[in-house]
């Protein structure tokens, strides 16, 4: 079963940049997508960003189009989040997840999945 971890969360001024990371481990990470979500308080998980298993196809977000990238290193079984221009509204627990589907937009827009890990808290704020 494959398992991710999620990291490289923190504080961090308006403007500024932070990288995620979501390490996967027990199965390769070659046959799955891999999605970010994020959660803020009070409300419901929101699809920021997902790439397809041959890194060929990445979704982005409205809400962070032209400032985040997402990238996959299968060699490494590492997924990265690079997130610059952070905004207070970027705020919020980001979590990683897989999913068998070559539709990445359908992945990040609908979000359906059963359970979370416990993510990595990013705080955007002066």
């Amino acid at each position: 079963q494959l398992q991710l971890v999620e990291s490289g969360g923190g504080l961090v001024q308006p403007g500024g940049s932070l990288r995620l990371s979501c390490a996967a481990s027990g199965i390769t990470l070659d046959y799955f997508a891999i999605g970010w979500f994020r959660r803020a308080p009070g409300k419901e998980h929101e699809g920021v960003s997902c790439i397809s298993v041959d890194d060929g196809n990445a979704y982005y977000a409205d809400s962070v189009k032209g400032r985040f990238t997402i990238s996959r290193d299968n060699a490494k079984s590492t997924v990265y989040l690079h997130m610059n221009s952070l905004k207070p509204e970027d705020s919020g627990t980001y979590y990683c997840q897989y999913d068998q589907t070559a539709n990445v937009r359908a992945m990040c827009e609908m979000g359906l999945f059963g359970s979370w890990g416990q993510g990595t808290q990013v705080t955007v704020s002066a």
